[in-house]
């Protein structure tokens, strides 16, 4: 069948190599003039199932009630005449409860092993590569009592099939030798030896290229303004070009993979999507040679910053502000990443200046995203990834494409059916 793919970020383009891979035409379109350059672009660069735990947990509420007001803060809530987001806040409180949260976490799990094991044999078959180090992932802890639980989640993680291994500060230095001058005081680590980090925008562009080479056509630089749906199906999307030309593109099913955008194009087919735009910061500083950056990747549990080496770069990212479409960059929320990551490692050398971005990530409440079957008999959604849009994305794209196809996806997940 004809494929109609609406949007070339990670989720984007990964669908469209697994629906190509299937048989299907694929036609892939984005308003941007190449893939990856929304939230896939400067992300954390941490490819992360030993994170399936989700921002909606019994002790976010007072966390949130804690950090109010403090514009450096890891979540920052702004409040705005906006039902969506008030709507989207109470559904997230809900997700907190106890039992949601152990049901979230095992849905997310899943598919980051199912994902990662798609990732490793795409690998394989292809030969694309995207500045990735597999060393895996080392989780800080500088609070006693939140180290105290580290066995607790490892052992959580291990029914999963994660491997994660509890050290001491001195275990967590000899992992990370770049920590040694750490100003702070470090208690231990979680160290997830399987998990990787790479490049999310090199790794979408290149497979782009691929998908263009096996027969995927991309249209960019137009923009998605509807879809035309009758009573149960949909028979085209309209799209504008960059000169305010109009067009129509037809096909025989049209999956929706716009990220944060995704709920505003689903409203007008029927469909209710829970997901509202979580906004997160990087900084990319280009490292001097020598310089004492960690070839580790490091995620600093209590600020929810992550620092992840991409060759010659070091990506620092994190926090989330909920403050509607706002794409703009707050330099005081990037200043506070950037301190943050020198309090961990005095020694970094930059040798440029350093590069800030805000992207929108797509969060649903529980951070479970939506991938399935919408409610015309044609249209479809892989979105709503979260912060998890880079570990997710290759199950995420091999599952929807079982799922266009008729086939029975290849991992436990609650799929959707609008």
């Amino acid at each position: 069948m004809r494929v109609i793919v609406l949007g070339a970020g990670l989720a984007g383009v990964t669908s469209a190599w697994y629906l190509r891979q299937a048989g299907h035409a694929v036609t892939v379109i984005d308003r941007q003039p190449a893939a990856g350059l929304e939230t896939s672009y400067a992300n954390g660069g941490q490819i992360s199932v030993s994170h399936p735990e989700p921002w909606a947990n019994p002790g976010a509420p007072a966390q949130v009630l804690r950090w109010l007001g403090h514009e450096d803060a890891p979540l920052l809530f702004r409040p705005r005449l906006d039902w969506s987001q008030w709507s989207w806040g109470m559904r997230f409180l809900l997700e907190c409860l106890p039992g949601r949260t152990r049901r979230n976490t095992a849905a997310v799990a899943r598919l980051a092993v199912h994902s990662r094991d798609c990732l490793r044999m795409l690998r394989a078959d292809t030969g694309i590569e995207y500045d990735r180090i597999e060393k895996g992932i080392l989780h800080l802890f500088f609070d006693p009592r939140e180290f105290a639980r580290t066995g607790k989640r490892a052992a959580l993680l291990a029914r999963f099939g994660i491997r994660a291994e509890v050290h001491d500060a001195a275990g967590c230095r000899a992992i990370e030798p770049a920590l040694a001058h750490c100003r702070d005081t470090l208690q231990g680590g979680l160290h997830a030896p399987d998990d990787e980090t790479g490049d999310a925008l090199l790794f979408t562009q290149r497979l782009a290229g691929l998908c263009r080479q096996a027969g995927v056509e991309f249209r960019y630089g137009r923009r998605i303004v509807a879809l035309a749906a009758g009573a149960q199906r949909v028979t085209a999307a309209a799209l504008e070009g960059e000169r305010g030309a109009r067009e129509e593109v037809g096909g025989d099913a049209f999956l929706v993979a716009l990220g944060s955008h995704s709920a505003a194009l689903a409203r007008g087919c029927g469909d209710v999507l829970q997901i509202y735009p979580v906004k997160g910061y990087s900084v990319t500083l280009p490292l001097a040679a020598g310089s004492e950056a960690p070839s580790v990747s490091i995620t600093d549990e209590a600020h929810r910053i992550v620092c992840s080496r991409l060759g010659d770069r070091l990506r620092i990212a994190g926090t989330a502000e909920l403050t509607g479409f706002d794409a703009s960059v707050n330099t005081v929320r990037c200043a506070a990443i950037l301190r943050r990551a020198r309090q961990l490692f005095p020694r970094i050398e930059a040798a440029g200046a350093a590069e800030y971005w805000a992207g929108l990530r797509p969060a649903t409440p529980g951070n479970v995203p939506i991938i399935g079957r919408g409610r015309p008999d044609n249209l479809f959604y892989n979105t709503g990834h979260g912060t998890l849009g880079w570990t997710l994305a290759c199950g995420s794209g091999q599952a929807i494409a079982d799922i266009m196809g008729g086939s029975r996806p290849r991992v436990e997940f609650p799929f959707s059916r609008l």
